[in-house]
């Protein structure tokens, strides 16, 4: 199980939890992305803005589509 533990202004916290693939959403949030990677979220926050990374930009925000971040790690992941 990857999980990453989040708080938000005024106290509240989020949990991600990913055991499988499957589990993840259709499109991912930074916070989604560093429990499924198992990396700190400066790191993703850096990882989003570089280039060749598949971001999304919705607004200010940046969110990556499950099936590119999928393709992504087949990538550029050492063989």
């Amino acid at each position: 199980k990857r999980k990453t533990q989040l708080t938000l202004q005024g106290g509240n916290q989020m949990e991600y939890q990913y055991k499988s693939t499957e589990e993840l959403p259709p499109f991912l949030n930074a916070s989604q992305v560093a429990a499924y990677l198992g990396l700190s979220l400066s790191n993703i926050y850096t990882l989003m803005h570089s280039q060749g990374f598949p971001t999304l930009a919705v607004g200010k925000r940046k969110i990556v589509e499950k099936k590119k971040l999928l393709q992504w790690i087949e990538e550029n992941t050492a063989k």
